[in-house]
């Protein structure tokens, strides 16, 4: 066996300039830098799903409640009223977001007995955490599409 030296025993106590410590200054650096980009990732994910949610909901909810409307003129209205709804009650503005309707098979007159409504909403998602006074090229929104479509009662009109 093999007399231990001086300098072997201050090793082993942690005497000498050895790497005591710097593991959780390590850990803490790369969990930080791993940890930011992550938490953001999850932010802006959850971000794009509640405006996709609210966005389908929209465009169903617009379709339903046009077919069942009186005039073309008060579809509309009605369409427009629950876009604002649905958006509102994922804590959306109904000012970043847009609606179309399409009609077939007659496009002129949306309200045909077993006709087809098309409602299309278009939102913009920001990025979280991002103000919008950066003047960048890069996006800083996330156009969000849906669309439902819903078919006319054949007993339309006959009430």
């Amino acid at each position: 066996m093999r007399p231990s030296s001086p300098s072997d025993k201050s090793a082993e106590r942690g005497d000498g300039c050895g790497d005591r410590g710097s593991a959780s200054l390590e850990f803490l650096t790369a969990g930080l830098l791993m940890l930011v980009p992550l938490v953001y990732l999850i932010l802006t994910i959850g971000t794009i799903q509640s405006t996709a949610l609210a966005a389908e909901g929209a465009a169903r909810q617009a379709a339903r409640v046009f077919v069942q409307a009186d005039s073309t003129a008060a579809g509309s209205a009605a369409a427009k009223r629950a876009l604002a709804i649905a958006l509102a009650d994922h804590g959306l503005e109904a000012t970043a977001s847009s609606i179309a309707i399409t009609c077939e098979p007659r496009p002129e007159r949306c309200l045909t007995r077993r006709g087809w409504v098309t409602v299309r909403v278009e939102a913009s998602v920001p990025l979280p955490l991002v103000p919008p006074l950066f003047d960048l090229r890069v996006p800083l929104s996330i156009p969000i599409e849906a669309s439902a479509t819903q078919q006319v009662s054949r007993f339309w009109g006959a009430g």
